[in-house]
């Protein structure tokens, strides 16, 4: 969903662009309170705010920061509908959007990395402890048989790790 927050008479105007170009819902809010008030109540891909509402006076401001803390994970996008076009507005909201799906692709991967970093770490002292309580002389033959699995199975988590990181840098230079 859309959240258009705009009193100007060309709401209906500019929600049918933006719901014919953007296959999204789209809810019309004609006031700072208004928009507050379904970003409470309702999940929004964007905002997009007419400038008007945020130039109007004092109480539009607090209005304003009321409804900024409640954007959550919208993406807000800024336009004056006074002197924008049809054809303007959409291109300014796709391009947030775009701007907002690279951002949250390149903070997956940047998290993946951090994982796959940690869990290198804690593998290759997984595989260097059983490879030192391997080579230890005296043990049982059921504790060594034990740690042999442990061995191979943290071999086994090493090569899956190392896989999908070269999966992951495959998607990445896809552009997926």
């Amino acid at each position: 969903m859309i959240l258009l927050v705009t009193a100007s008479a060309r709401a209906s105007e500019c929600a049918a662009a933006l719901h014919e170009a953007m296959g999204e819902e789209i809810v019309v809010a004609e006031s700072l309170s208004c928009a507050a008030t379904q970003l409470r109540t309702k999940c929004c891909l964007a905002v997009v705010l007419d400038q008007l509402l945020l130039e109007a006076g004092p109480m539009d401001r607090n209005e304003a920061e009321i409804a900024f803390e409640q954007l959550g994970t919208a993406t807000l996008v800024q336009v004056n509908l006074a002197i924008s076009g049809m054809e303007r507005l959409v291109r300014e909201v796709r391009a947030a959007l775009h701007r907002r799906q690279r951002e949250e692709v390149r903070a997956r991967y940047a998290a993946i990395g951090r994982l796959h970093s940690e869990l290198n770490d804690t593998v290759t002292a997984l595989l260097l402890s059983s490879e030192l309580a391997l080579e230890a002389s005296g043990l049982p033959p059921a504790a060594s048989e034990k740690l042999q699995s442990v061995h191979e199975l943290v071999e086994k988590l090493r090569r899956q790790l190392v896989s999908a990181s070269l999966t992951e840098a495959s998607e990445l230079a896809a552009g997926t």
